[in-house]
């Protein structure tokens, strides 16, 4: 098979180094940018009037009908090919003759590979950001939902202190909320079209970079053309915003993996995200969030792959940069698809709310409460501290809560105990009490519920 590079060279190449040094079997997934970037570039080469009006017609055209029967399944990518410019072109100039060949006039595969994962990579920085979307959306109605939902927050995976469930999940809005200003960050960073750019040092043809960057909707063309054909921070950032959004994904899943057990029973998964066992009829396994805690791994080696590749590659183009695509499509349909089944689960998770409440109560979170009471009394809070510590290491012996002692039991420890100790350490009271800006007190939720509604709001 002829190649776009063959003249130069007066023997076939090996089998086994073409397949080695071949990429259609993964950069066919860059198709649809092929063609996209294809058809702006001859627009732009009968602007200038590097080709006939006629010739670039044509051309579109022809390109235009690839598309479409590609994508009807009339014709299917040859894989013979090289890689995807290859066949494209070799298509082209199937169908509508030598002024197919006049398409690759003023660009190289170098700046044209360029565009083509460009254009791939910031269309899914704005799909992973609409899955984002509505996971925050899944968030935002469960936490709508259980403002006055109480169980135990943690530290250390200790008992600590009572939240809500609105609260404990506005954590996790947080995360996702940055998440979606890392990918708006690097979408600004990366919109300049580097086609123009040529091999690395630009071209003799009069072309119009600036046209060429407005029709592909970007925010202009790329500055140098050495770094447009060997830059890749924008795979490199776009992999570290999907590797941090799979950290954020895995660190929830581990907690709904541990609510779901037998011994915390804090939620329920639907049985449409659960899985069961091939020999225990009794166990009904959370499957999904275990493997988007598992699938973390596998993004982030996406990761310190494409930056170990890049680390030690000279300017301009290398050969190695084409090991920057298999593992970012394969890491961009990891998360998509995890946020995705993620913000189902979500969705359909039941939520136990007598046994949350309980847990708060049984695990001592009002001990600071109870402290906090005792400095209200009078009592110096280092003192306070101290007490209400020997109180916990009585009813631990006891094994009963704060809430369950008499009166009297609780003026053994301090006569500043009264009566009205009861209602100042119930869970309601010791949620309630806590207003400032960010904390679980219903109030403080409103308002953060409400500042939530319209950012989602937002376009």
């Amino acid at each position: 098979m002829a190649q776009l590079w063959g003249g130069r060279f007066t023997k076939a190449t090996e089998q086994k180094v073409f397949d080695f040094n071949a990429s259609i079997h993964f950069d066919k997934n860059l198709f649809p940018q092929d063609i996209e970037g294809s058809i702006a570039h001859a627009v732009m080469l009968g602007k200038q009037g590097i080709l006939t009006t006629e010739e670039k017609d044509a051309i579109v055209k022809g390109l235009a009908g690839i598309r479409e029967d590609v994508e009807n399944g009339s014709l299917v990518i040859d894989e013979t090919q090289e890689d995807i410019h290859s066949f494209v072109e070799a298509t082209l100039i199937e169908r509508i003759g030598d002024t197919g060949k006049k398409l690759h006039t003023g660009r190289s595969r170098n700046d044209q590979v360029a565009l083509d994962m460009r254009l791939y990579v910031r269309s899914h920085v704005l799909e992973v950001d609409a899955r984002l979307k509505e996971l925050l959306w899944a968030i935002y109605h469960i936490m709508e939902e259980n403002i006055e939902t109480y169980m135990p927050g943690f530290t250390h995976l200790q008992k600590a202190q009572p939240v809500t469930v609105a609260h404990h999940f506005g954590a996790y809005f947080e995360m996702f909320k940055r998440d979606r200003l890392r990918l708006k960050d690097i979408y600004a960073r990366m919109n300049y079209c580097p086609l123009g750019a040529g091999a690395l040092a630009g071209t003799t043809y009069p072309l119009d970079r600036n046209y060429t960057a407005s029709l592909l909707g970007f925010e202009g063309p790329t500055a140098n053309s050495m770094d447009s054909v060997s830059d890749r921070d924008y795979v490199i950032e776009f992999l570290a915003a999907l590797s941090t959004i799979m950290m954020h994904l895995s660190r929830f899943s581990e907690e709904i993996i541990i609510w779901n057990s037998n011994e915390y029973r804090f939620v329920e998964l639907d049985d449409a995200y659960s899985t069961g066992s091939s020999i225990m009829p009794q166990k009904k396994n959370p499957d999904i969030a275990e493997l988007v805690r598992g699938k973390t791994g596998r993004v982030y080696g996406a990761l310190m792959s494409i930056l170990t590749t890049m680390k030690g590659i000279p300017l301009a183009y290398n050969k190695d940069m084409q090991e920057d695509k298999e593992m970012t499509f394969d890491a961009i349909l990891t998360v998509e698809n995890c946020v995705e089944l993620f913000t189902g689960m979500i969705r359909t998770m039941k939520f136990r709310k007598e046994v949350m409440a309980k847990s708060a109560m049984n695990g001592f979170t009002n001990a600071t409460d109870a402290a906090d009471y005792l400095v209200n009394k009078g009592v110096p809070f280092r003192d306070a501290h101290g007490i209400i510590g020997r109180l916990v290491l009585y009813c631990i012996d006891k094994n009963v809560g704060i809430d369950a002692l008499t009166i009297e039991e609780l003026q053994t420890f301090s006569d500043k105990f009264e009566p009205d100790v009861f209602d100042a350490i119930s869970l309601k009271t010791c949620v309630e009490k806590r207003l400032t800006y960010g904390a679980p007190g219903f109030e403080s939720m409103k308002q953060i519920l409400k500042m939530y509604e319209a950012y989602l709001a937002e376009d």
